[in-house]
């Protein structure tokens, strides 16, 4: 039996452990939070995420995963901690290089270290290598050491955790063929071998594909708006060629990864990226165009936005989910108070943990709106009646759709990113 130190009980390295445990490896999940390991040692990880509180407890309950705040010795460790990002757009290496640190007094002869974190290329062998040869065991030659980033999307873990396809890089092809042994113990989907710098690069240019393509169709939609056209209209036809996908424009990119791991690429490459940066940076404008479309709207009622009450709707980074990570309601949220509105409310009927208040009644939270801003496409959302919900607000009430997720707007003043008025 394979032992398995995961260190970080996050979005990722929590269902990775339990899905290591249940298919016969005794597994230590490490993370430094007290109140994280009480959680999830006592299975109450109040998670959106379907089907992994059952998962959990199956693994707690085979015995093969204990949960706790320090590490323990194993023959494998799995980092699996935050890589976010600075002020500045640079990479914050901290949790991964403490990570590291913590495993070079455990380590040993024939250990296995694999990086999860999504980090800049060359990290794993240029930051994480020398770092354990500190121990005095030489990788390549005493340790193996591999990175294999995770590809996995929130709301859909457990399916994509197993029938995802894993690219998998090793310092040496015996590291990357080791790292797969242990992979196959769940994963269903296709393993590819490469060297580990190979395997950064793939993580970051498979989110980054999807941020330049979101930033092309916002700047699609900036563009319809100048020509009073509807952009959805024109992108759903554009589709139509066998060789077109353009995504859907929106009030900016949320998440983990997309508003993050493009920068991972600009960071190693400053001086030849030219097209992410400017892509970054169109998305990041967003959500001050869906603060500007709801003044203009104010503007056509006749009202100002400071002694209103403005509701947002969707605290959660796209639909359906609790990961409030990134999420685009949190700038407009923050532009609106800088503007000096009165009454900023936000309604989520997922997200409770936000940085600001979150109104759990949507009843409670519309009465006596003066505007509505969808951020967040949840279902909930997209199946209001209009009709009712204009009787609970203010006259000429003000509805803003950043995702284009409502058909009948009828009595409300309008906006919508990319749709002319």
């Amino acid at each position: 039996m394979n032992q398995i130190c995961v260190l970080g009980m996050g979005y990722i390295g929590l269902p990775t452990a339990s899905m290591l445990a249940i298919n016969g490896c005794y597994v230590t999940g490490m993370d430094i939070n007290p109140a994280t390991v009480e959680k999830i040692k006592s299975c109450n990880i109040q998670t959106k995420e379907s089907g992994l509180d059952m998962l959990l407890e199956r693994a707690i309950k085979s015995g093969n995963l204990k949960i706790q705040e320090v590490i323990s010795e194993s023959e494998i460790y799995i980092i699996c901690v935050p890589t976010p990002i600075t002020e500045r757009k640079k990479t914050d290496l901290s949790f991964v290089k403490s990570a590291t640190e913590s495993i070079v007094p455990k380590i040993k002869c024939d250990d296995h270290v694999i990086l999860e974190s999504t980090v800049p290329p060359g990290t794993t062998i240029n930051v994480v290598k020398p770092m354990l040869e500190k121990s005095g065991l030489s990788v390549g030659k005493d340790i193996y050491l591999s990175h294999c980033p995770e590809r996995v999307m929130p709301g859909n873990i457990l399916n994509e955790i197993v029938k995802n396809d894993r690219i998998i890089g090793g310092f040496d092809m015996e590291s990357a063929i080791r790292a797969e042994k242990i992979y196959k113990k769940f994963v269903d989907g296709r393993i590819f071998l490469t060297d580990a710098t190979t395997a950064e690069l793939v993580k970051l240019i498979e989110n980054t594909y999807r941020a330049v393509n979101i930033a092309l169709a916002n700047e699609l939609a900036l563009i319809a708006e100048k020509l009073q056209i509807n952009v959805i209209d024109a992108i759903n036809l554009a589709n139509n060629h066998p060789r077109v996908n353009i995504h859907n424009p929106g009030p900016g990119t949320g998440g983990h990864c997309i508003p993050i791991d493009p920068w991972f690429i600009v960071e190693s490459a400053q001086d030849v990226s030219r097209l992410i940066p400017l892509a970054m940076n169109i998305n990041e404008n967003m959500p001050s165009h869906v603060v500007d479309l709801l003044l203009d709207a104010f503007k056509d009622a006749g009202k100002g936005v400071k002694e209103s009450k403005v509701v947002i709707l969707g605290a959660s980074y796209k639909g359906d989910v609790d990961d409030k990570r990134m999420s685009p309601a949190l700038p407009v949220f923050s532009k609106l108070i800088a503007l000096g509105t009165k009454d900023v409310v936000v309604y989520d009927p997922y997200v409770t943990n936000f940085e600001y208040p979150v109104e759990s009644d949507f009843f409670k939270a519309i009465k006596d709106a003066d505007a509505l801003v969808i951020i967040t496409d949840h279902s909930e959302f997209k199946y209001m009646n209009p009709s009712n919900i204009m009787k609970l607000m203010k006259s000429k009430p003000i509805l803003v759709d950043s995702r284009n997720i409502i058909k009948d707007y009828t009595g409300f003043i309008f906006r919508g990113v990319g749709i002319g008025k």
